[in-house]
């Protein structure tokens, strides 16, 4: 039993090795123990299971175990297939051969340095049933597996769909079952008890799903962080602290990894949660969970799915994202639960001073974009419970409203008549200043001025369009509306008209004659009068006044910006 399973791993090893090249010689590093003894002892029951297993000085008292040495493609390959057997640690990595000291393991094999391995002279597998295991000895050989390693079966029978309870390592009668279903599918005899070639054929197709995915372990010592990465869908891009980027090769649409590496501490931890969910490969639907050390966060659209962690180690902040596209969840799922497992921070971290030239933007975060909502517009608040009025277009199909980019809206009202909308935060809000509605008719040609945030909420603040009052109705005379001769944008619509002495005299609408083209410098607004009869009908009463006395310029944008509010419509 024991000769037949050592011939299955060894021509499982032949397949692994079997192309060497000249290229750099490094080692499969296993593990690292505190003594002599326990080494020893660990070493022999390595060398009783995998062939190519040394055993060296590290210094200060400790001593390694690593297996090979192999050309570096080769090793990932190793290291790869050993850790989805389960027969060696998930933590193993790789390690050059100048990290060894005295070999102790074989007695008198040289140093660490020597020439890399060559694949035995197998010429060809023999059959597999003249190599595989009659049920007894499948018995023997299962009996020597780890708890995980039962585990790693059972779970991979349950993606074969053949077993649906606990993944708890213990092979009861359903576990049984399930075995023998899989070995009937796949033209084996059902028995129940999986042999040693079939084991490995079950973990072959679970692992199918990942072919040309290329995992292998990076170790990326600038950024201070070592975790195994599907190379085959995305490769190093550069540097930008916090992140260092790793970019599709194209393998995979929209595939993207991020290495997160900054020093840091609690404060800073919060304050990168709170960043990455304005980033664009964050989307907002998802769960998140964030405590006094870590975070995750779980995005997912229509497009991609994303997903971060991030801890304190130390006096540093390590972890990663993994974007994925949607619709290929079982890859995405394998490569992620890859990525935790094998994530592990070592010395480094990237120094936050590390800043690529093209990510100097402010729509950038670390070159990476920032969420834009699909349409922005102004709005103004009407009482001091914080609610504000709107144009109705400005939120119209939007999956999320925002009140200045921070709060939280839903619609409380809408006028489809007048154009209008009515929201309220879902938060409590205390607002500085609140529309005074004008009571009186304004004279013709008077000054006016016009608050919103023409551009789109790139300035931090509303700004003030001056002009002047044009007519009382709309062309076709219309007595809901204003005419005004001023220039304004987009992103000005909805906010709030207002005289010279502050008063609001109406909402500016869009500009839109009904597909006529009009000079930029004839808008409309709806007046306060009617203004205030939709907020009534809404139940909010709204604060007017007959007129205010002539504010300086300076003092009037102070008040009107102040009301002014940016309405932000979300996918």
């Amino acid at each position: 039993m024991m000769r037949n399973f050592l011939f299955s791993v060894l021509a499982t090893w032949v397949f692994l090795v079997q192309s060497v090249s000249a290229q750099e010689s490094v080692y499969v590093q296993i593990e690292s123990q505190p003594s002599l003894s326990a080494a020893e002892d660990s070493l022999r029951g390595y060398a009783s299971r995998l062939p190519d297993v040394n055993g060296f000085d590290l210094g200060r008292g400790w001593y390694g175990i690593a297996l090979g040495p192999y050309p570096r493609d080769e090793a990932n390959r190793v290291l790869r297939t050993l850790r989805a057997q389960r027969l060696i640690p998930s933590d193993s990595y790789l390690e050059g051969p100048d990290r060894y000291g005295q070999r102790i393991w074989p007695i008198g094999a040289g140093p660490a340095t020597v020439p890399a391995v060559t694949a035995p002279e197998i010429t060809a597998q023999p059959e597999p049933q003249e190599v595989d295991e009659t049920p007894r000895e499948a018995r023997a050989s299962e009996a020597l597996l780890s708890r995980e390693e039962r585990e790693a079966l059972q779970i991979a029978l349950r993606w074969a769909g053949y077993y649906n309870a606990a993944i708890d390592g213990a092979f009861g009668r359903g576990t049984r079952s399930s075995m023998a279903e899989w070995q009937t599918a796949n033209g084996f005899e059902p028995t129940g008890v999986l042999t040693t070639a079939q084991r490995a054929e079950l973990f072959r197709q679970y692992n199918a799903v990942l072919e040309g995915m290329d995992i292998q372990t990076v170790r990326d010592t600038r950024a201070g962080i070592s975790i195994d990465l599907p190379l085959g869908a995305v490769a190093f891009d550069r540097y930008d602290s916090p992140f260092a980027h790793f970019d599709p090769t194209g393998t995979v649409d929209g595939a993207r990894v991020l290495l997160i590496s900054q020093p840091g501490d609690r404060d800073r931890l919060a304050g990168l949660y709170e960043i990455m969910q304005t980033l664009d490969i964050v989307p907002l639907d998802g769960p998140r969970e964030r405590n006094r050390d870590s975070f995750t966060l779980t995005g997912q659209d229509s497009r991609i799915v994303s997903h971060t962690e991030a801890r304190l180690d130390g006096d540093a902040i390590k972890g990663f994202t993994l974007v994925w596209p949607a619709g290929d969840e079982e890859r995405r799922r394998r490569i992620l639960a890859a990525m935790q497992s094998s994530f592990a921070p070592i010395d480094g971290v990237l120094d936050p001073a590390v800043i690529a030239e093209d990510s100097q933007s402010v729509d950038l975060v670390a070159g990476l974009a920032i969420r834009q909502p699909k349409l922005t517009a102004s709005g103004f608040f009407v009482d001091r419970q914080g609610r504000v009025l709107t144009t109705a277009s400005a939120v119209e199909n939007c999956s999320r409203i925002t009140l200045n980019s921070d709060h939280d809206a839903e619609i409380l009202a809408k006028d489809i008549g007048l154009g209008l909308a009515v929201l309220q935060a879902t938060q409590p809000l205390a607002p500085t200043a609140i529309a005074q509605f004008r009571e009186t008719t304004p004279r013709l040609q008077s000054e006016i001025a016009v608050a919103g945030y023409s551009f789109g909420g790139v300035l931090p603040a509303a700004t003030m369009t001056f002009g002047r009052l044009a007519d009382l109705r709309g062309l076709n005379g219309e007595e809901t509306l204003s005419r005004l001769a001023i220039s304004t944008l987009d992103g000005d619509a909805g906010g709030p008209v207002v005289d010279d002495g502050g008063a609001v005299l109406g909402m500016l609408i869009p500009h839109d004659a009904g597909g006529r083209q009009l000079p930029d410098e004839v808008n409309f607004a709806t007046k306060s009068t009617a203004l205030r009869e939709a907020l009534s009908r809404a139940g909010i009463s709204a604060q007017s006044t007959p007129n205010l006395p002539r504010l300086d310029p300076v003092d009037l944008t102070a008040q009107a910006t102040a009301m002014t509010v940016l309405v932000s419509c979300w996918e």
